[in-house]
């Protein structure tokens, strides 16, 4: 029977590939000096950052869960807190990019309906995995282990089909706005160059 552990850890890596969505928010670098669009990308940056923190700090506390030998309760709760805080974050990141209004960018109007839409359906997707992990049996390990299997499935999905619309709002003149904002910059860690 396969324990919570290696299935903790396939939730890790399909975290992380969420966690490329948030620090996609970096763009690429260059100079055409736009000062609206540069006060749009320093607004949803300025915004972006302790939101993308956030989600940092989710992932590792799952990842530091799966490290030690965890009990299916504790993996149940650090994993309902971080999916909480993936929600909120998602959601607070959609609220930013709403009230920056639209970027000053060709068809900038749909580019951001788009991705809020899209930041709100990731938030509401990880408020659903949060309620399935809360719903979770810990006391009989091998359901847990096929509850966090199918959560782990779900998360793979939302890491690989979340972007697209935040890419497109990041494309051409918006990403090299953000590229030059501090606060998009130190949000990125590892993971600059992704959205490049």
């Amino acid at each position: 029977m396969e324990g919570t552990n290696p299935v903790n850890k396939k939730l890790v890596a399909a975290l992380s590939g969420g966690a490329v969505l948030v620090l996609a928010l970096s763009g690429c670098s260059s100079d055409d000096g736009n000062d609206k669009l540069d006060a749009w990308a320093k607004q949803v940056c300025d915004d972006v950052k302790p939101q993308a923190k956030k989600i940092a700090s989710a992932n590792d506390a799952i990842q530091k869960e799966t490290s030690d030998n965890s009990t299916p309760e504790e993996v149940q709760k650090t994993d309902s807190q971080a999916f909480q805080d993936m929600s909120d974050a998602y959601k607070a990141i959609g609220t930013a990019v709403k009230k920056a209004g639209a970027p000053d960018v060709e068809d900038g109007a749909k580019k951001q309906q788009d991705a809020v839409k899209e930041l709100n359906g990731i938030s509401a997707s990880y408020a659903d995995l949060k309620k399935q992990i809360d719903d979770l049996d810990t006391k009989d390990q091998g359901k847990f282990a096929k509850g966090l299997k199918d959560i782990a499935a779900e998360l793979n999905k939302l890491s690989t089909s979340g972007s697209n619309a935040l890419k497109t709002l990041e494309e051409g003149d918006v990403g090299q706005a953000m590229a030059k904002q501090s606060s998009c910059k130190s949000s990125t860690g590892a993971a600059t160059g992704a959205a490049g």
